[in-house]
């Protein structure tokens, strides 16, 4: 079995009495977009801040291609790219310059591989312009280059989508993805976006408070006990959800919007058409009904997703 390239293994930050990340376990595999979600407060970018080695870990450890990001730092960030929070750039530098500059600072990095990312990110019609002139989505888009420049095997991001337009958000979302699937590079992403991160991810881990809720791959979010939830159009849904409960238990029916709703299998709901097509009532039509993201968030949570 690969050895992920992230692991995380109860890792803690305490600061005072005060129990900022208590004690997250998650591996990120090789080439997956790993979402990172949570509310604003949770505790993402202490644990992101814990990853880099921007701040102590209390407890714990960060392992990165298996070297320990607190006792051999630099062999572990070698293979990250990061931006936490917003990316930094001299702004009356062109884009070009802002790459240029970065890479004095590592040794290897040839003009070659500078304009390799920038047409990664699809910055090549504006890289010579000065950062001022750039929109938002252009400066994250050339942070991402900057942060891919040494061809590091994980890329961080924290809150990236923060102040795009949703085309912008769109953009990133599909730079992210391209990176994963033609670099095999791992990213792990944070947000509070719950729609863009059923769009960007393949797994999500999510956070309330400091501790994990839990980690899952987000098909499942789609293809779990929410999608045997079913919704028939019937002329007399509450007369319709009384028979139901009386000719056979389990299916939980009820009467929500005007429709009849329940729960059960494909089978299940095939033979109650059938029931109520023999009792009298008119079905109009069928279709599953299955929670977003942000529902069954709330229900895990059992609080409001956006702090």
């Amino acid at each position: 079995m690969t050895t992920p390239i992230v692991q995380l293994r109860n890792v803690t930050k305490r600061i005072g009495s005060k129990t900022i990340v208590d004690g997250l376990t998650f591996d990120v595999p090789k080439g997956e977009v790993f979402g990172f979600l949570g509310p604003n407060g949770a505790g993402k970018t202490t644990t992101i801040r814990m990853m880099v080695g921007l701040i102590s870990i209390t407890a714990g450890e960060v392992l990165i291609h298996g070297k320990n990001i607190a006792t051999e730092f630099e062999q572990a960030i070698r293979h990250v790219g990061a931006i936490v929070e917003n990316p930094e750039m001299y702004k009356f530098l062109s884009g070009y310059d802002n790459l240029k500059h970065y890479a004095r600072m590592i040794p290897g990095i040839t003009p070659a591989r500078i304009q390799e990312v920038v047409d990664l990110v699809g910055l090549q019609n504006r890289i010579d312009d000065k950062v001022k002139t750039y929109s938002l989505g252009m400066r994250q888009r050339l942070g991402v280059a900057q942060a891919l420049l040494h061809r590091p095997s994980l890329l961080i991001l924290d809150e990236p989508t923060n102040g795009l337009d949703p085309a912008g958000i769109r953009e990133l979302r599909d730079y992210l993805r391209r990176l994963t699937r033609e670099e095999g590079i791992s990213v792990v992403v944070s947000s509070h976006l719950l729609s863009e991160m059923e769009l960007m991810c393949d797994r999500v881990a999510i956070i309330q408070n400091g501790k994990l809720i839990d980690v899952r791959p987000i098909r499942e979010f789609g293809s779990q006990a929410a999608a045997s939830i079913t919704a028939l159009e019937v002329n007399e849904p509450a007369e319709a959800a009384e028979a139901v409960a009386a000719w056979q238990a389990g299916l939980n029916p009820a009467a929500v919007d005007g429709l009849l709703q329940v729960t059960g299998e494909r089978e299940q709901i095939a033979e109650l058409n059938a029931f109520l097509v023999q009792s009298g009532f008119k079905v109009y039509g069928i279709r599953s009904v299955t929670k977003s993201l942000e529902d069954q968030f709330l229900e895990m949570t059992g609080s409001d997703p956006i702090g």
